[in-house]
C-alpha cells in the first residue's frame, strides 16, 4: 500500500514540475513580448537581485561618501572559518526547522528502531524537497547500515543519518571554483529571477579579495536592465565590465571580453549569459555560439560552467537543471536564497539526481553570504552541531 502511495506522489510531483516549468516558459515569453514592444520589463530578477533591498539602501548611503574602489577597500573582509560557520548556521535556520528539528523530535518520540520510525523520517525528507528518489535512497541505506551496525536505539540513528547525507553531498575537491591555474573563466547560466547577477557580483568580490584580477562580461544582452545591474555590481566591488548595447550578440560580448582579459592579464573572467528557457533550440544556439568563441579564443583557460538555481523553487530547480544539462556541460551549481526556505532538502536532491556538485550557496543578503559549499559543515550546521 505504501509503495502505491509513493508511486502516486511521484506522478503528482512530476506533473507539478512540468506545470511549474511551463509557467516559467510563459513568463519568459511575456518578458520578451514586452521588450519587443519597447517596454522595459523590471520583474522579480531586478527587484530581488540588486535595486530595492535593504542591502542596496545601505550601499547607496555608503556610495554617497565613497568611490567604488574605496568601498571595496573599506568593505567586508572574508571572515574566519568560524565566522563562515556562524553565518551558515544562521542562514540554515528555516531548513533546520524543516528537517533536522523534526528528525530530532521523531528520534525522541521513538525509543526503538522499527519500520514506523523509518517511515516518519521518510515523510520528513519528502516534505522538505529532498525528492522521492533521493529519499528512498537515503532510507534504504539507513536501514542497511543500521542493521549492519546493530543499532537498536532510535537516538543512535542521528549520527548515521548525518554521515549518509554527507556522503551524498560530497564530491571532494570538485566543490572548489575552477579558477586555478590562471587565466580562468566562469560562465554563469540560469533563468531570470534566480539571483544570477547578484551571485556574479559576490563571486567577483570573493575572488578579488583573494588578490586576483577580475573582469566581468555582460553577456545577458536580452533582458532589460541586466547590463545596468551588472555595472552596478562592478562599480560596487571595483571591477570593470565589458558590455555592448542591449540586444547585442552575447558571443560578440564574450569575444571582446576575452581579448580584454588577455591584454590586461586578468586572472578570472566572469561571464553572465541570457537567462531564457522559452525555447531549448534558441538557448542551445546562444550557448553554442558562446562555447565556440570560448574554445577558439580562450581554449587554454581553466573553465567552470556554473548553473544558478533558486532554492525556494524546490523541485522546480531540479527541472531547470535537467533542461540546462541537455544544452550545456554544467560542472557546478550555485544555490541561492537557501536562507529563505524551510525546504532546503533540495540540496540533497540536486547532488543525488544530477550528479553535479554544489559549489556555492547563498545564505543571506550580505556580500559574504555566498559561501563555498562544504558538505560536512553544511550537515553539521543543518543539525545545529559544531564544525
Amino acid at each position: 500500500m505504501f509503495k502505491k502511495i509513493l508511486s502516486k506522489l511521484k506522478k503528482d510531483e512530476d506533473k507539478k514540475e512540468e506545470q511549474k516549468l511551463e509557467e516559467i516558459i510563459e513568463a519568459e515569453e511575456i518578458v520578451e513580448d514586452d521588450e519587443v514592444n519597447g517596454e522595459h520589463y523590471i520583474g522579480e530578477d531586478l527587484a530581488e537581485e540588486d535595486l530595492i533591498g535593504e542591502e542596496w539602501q545601505a550601499a547607496d548611503s555608503i556610495e554617497e561618501k565613497e568611490s567604488p574602489v574605496e568601498i571595496q577597500q573599506a568593505g567586508e573582509e572574508i571572515p574566519e572559518k568560524s565566522g563562515f560557520f556562524a553565518r551558515l548556521k544562521e542562514g540554515l535556520t528555516k531548513t533546520r526547522q524543516g528537517i533536522a528539528d523534526k528528525v530530532d523530535q521523531v528520534l525522541k518520540t521513538y525509543k526503538k528502531v522499527d519500520d514506523e520510525l523509518f517511515e516518519e523520517i521518510e515523510e520528513i525528507l519528502i516534505t522538505s524537497d529532498v525528492g522521492i528518489n533521493t529519499t528512498m535512497k537515503i532510507i534504504e541505506k539507513l536501514k542497511v547500515e543500521a542493521k549492519e551496525k546493530k543499532i537498536t536505539e532510535a537516538s543512535e540513528l542521528k549520527g548515521l543519518l548525518k554521515e549518509i547525507l554527507i556522503e551524498i553531498l560530497d564530491f571532494g575537491d570538485a566543490h572548489q571554483l575552477g579558477i586555478q591555474p590562471a587565466p580562468a573563466i566562469l560562465l554563469i547560466v540560469g533563468v531570470n529571477g534566480v539571483g544570477k547577477t547578484t551571485s556574479i557580483g559576490k563571486i567577483a568580490h570573493r575572488i578579488k579579495s583573494q588578490g586576483k584580477k577580475v573582469l566581468l562580461a555582460a553577456g545577458d544582452t536580452f533582458r532589460a536592465a541586466a547590463i545596468d545591474q551588472l555595472e552596478i555590481w562592478g562599480n560596487r566591488v571595483g571591477v570593470d565590465v565589458i558590455k555592448h548595447q542591449e540586444g547585442a550578440d552575447p558571443a560578440a560580448v564574450l569575444f571582446d571580453a576575452i581579448q580584454s582579459a588577455k591584454a590586461r592579464k586578468i586572472d578570472v573572467l566572469i561571464c553572465d549569459t541570457a537567462g531564457r528557457l522559452h525555447n531549448k533550440k534558441n538557448l542551445m544556439n546562444e550557448l553554442g555560439k558562446v562555447s565556440k568563441v570560448l574554445e577558439k579564443e580562450y581554449g587554454d583557460a581553466t573553465k567552470d560552467i556554473l548553473l544558478v538555481l533558486d532554492a525556494t523553487t524546490g523541485q522546480n530547480a531540479i527541472q531547470q537543471a535537467k533542461t540546462f544539462k541537455e544544452v550545456v556541460d554544467i560542472n557546478g551549481i550555485i544555490l541561492t536564497k537557501l536562507d529563505g526556505t524551510a525546504k532546503g532538502g533540495v540540496v540533497l536532491a540536486i547532488s543525488s539526481e544530477l550528479n553535479v556538485p554544489v559549489k556555492l550557496i547563498g545564505v543571506g543578503e550580505g556580500m559574504n553570504d555566498l559561501q563555498v559549499f562544504e558538505p560536512r559543515a553544511f550537515v553539521n550546521a543543518l543539525f545545529g552541531d559544531d564544525v
